[in-house]
């Protein structure tokens, strides 16, 4: 029998809880959990809204996970309104299951909704549906150094319409990965790519909405990438082809030897919530750090001459990652003795700290589930 779950603190939506009933036997999934990769196990439930105009959010429900049956008209495999966040829950040191800033994600979901022309979700009915999902299935976050339940919140236009016009239908939806270490072998410095070929935004573009078709746009360059023997691409301005902004799916810092930081400013970039978690951490313990423009230009100049001691790259995914060499198109170079270094580990370091609550969390950015 199917249970209500309502969120009362501020939301109007009700949760109908419909159980699976077949989860994945437990044997099984222990057993997954003994090799977790990034993205390819999946919980038993799934966390869905519908919208329609007129009526707005509605029909809330933790069911089982199911493929979803859609017309083939459907407005987003025709025009691409799509949009989704990352997020982790993870298992801190009292075995508690807590989530990092999940209101920078609900957010940051309703700004993509808005540059999408998308219907926004209130902040307390996304929280509602991830919680929901989680306490249905608990048993799925991983413990260990590394391990985490990586939820994907997005959502999608649903109704059946060829013009070209915002649509009248939309689905919402939370699905689960129980994930290890985003790239295999840990935390080891990566080696990128420098795209000259291809750009991932522009101003006045969606660089800074996570929807699906800045994605899809980078893949040729990530397989580019992929080619050169580097782990991730990292992509020049539009305009110039001379300003760097962002990997495929993480944001980019640098580090110098005065201790300073740059990091490239917001407009075309994805406004991250590790890189503004970062951002914070490094100016609590008085680290100078600079938002700005940072050319490739530079960035071979300063690394050539020492300057420059250390590069990473961060994200939900990944969390953060030192860069150790960057490829280019008729070259190549170190970051450093390309092994990291301390500044990029003390930040990775403090910040995994607050989210397993190993450390103390000064800004209240921890949310205990439940």
């Amino acid at each position: 029998m199917a249970q209500t779950l309502t969120n009362t603190a501020s939301a109007p939506l009700a949760f109908d809880i419909q159980p699976n009933t077949t989860p994945m036997p437990e044997a099984a999934r222990l057993e997954a959990f003994g090799h977790l990769g990034f993205g390819t196990l999946f919980s038993d439930h799934m966390a869905v809204i519908q919208w329609s105009e007129g009526k707005g959010w509605h029909s809330a429900r933790i069911t089982a996970r199911a493929p979803f049956q859609i017309d083939p008209a459907s407005a987003v495999l025709h025009y691409a309104q799509e949009i989704f966040e990352g997020m982790k829950a993870y298992r801190n040191a009292e075995g508690k299951v807590v989530l990092f800033r999940p209101q920078e994600n609900a957010r940051r979901f309703n700004a993509s909704a808005r540059r999408m022309a998308m219907p926004e979700i209130s902040e307390a009915d996304f929280i509602a549906a991830v919680e929901g999902l989680i306490a249905q299935d608990a048993k799925w976050v991983p413990e260990g150094e590394g391990a985490s339940l990586y939820l994907r919140p997005f959502m999608f236009a649903s109704e059946p319409f060829l013009g070209v016009r915002p649509a009248h239908e939309y689905i919402f939806c939370v699905i689960a990965s129980p994930v290890g270490p985003y790239f295999k072998g840990g935390a080891k410095p990566v080696s990128i790519w420098v795209s000259t070929d291809y750009t991932r935004a522009a101003r006045g573009g969606t660089g800074a909405a996570k929807c699906g078709g800045n994605y899809a746009a980078s893949l040729v360059a990530q397989s580019e990438a992929y080619d050169n023997g580097c782990d991730q691409v990292v992509f020049l301005d539009a305009a110039e082809h001379a300003w760097v902004e962002e990997l495929g799916g993480m944001n980019i810092f640098f580090v110098f030897e005065d201790g300073s930081i740059i990091t490239p400013e917001l407009g075309t970039i994805l406004p991250g919530i590790t890189r503004k978690s970062l951002i914070e951490l490094a100016k609590d313990s008085g680290v100078p750090l600079t938002e700005r423009h940072y050319s490739f230009a530079e960035w071979q100049a300063d690394a050539a001459s020492g300057r420059m001691t250390e590069a990473f790259a961060c994200g939900t995914a990944a969390v953060v990652a030192s860069i150790g060499t960057v490829k280019f198109r008729g070259g190549e170079f170190r970051i450093g003795d390309g092994q990291g270094g301390p500044v990029t580990e003390a930040l990775r370091q403090k910040l995994t700290g607050i989210q397993r609550g190993v450390l103390a969390d000064p800004h209240g950015w921890v949310h205990t589930v439940g």
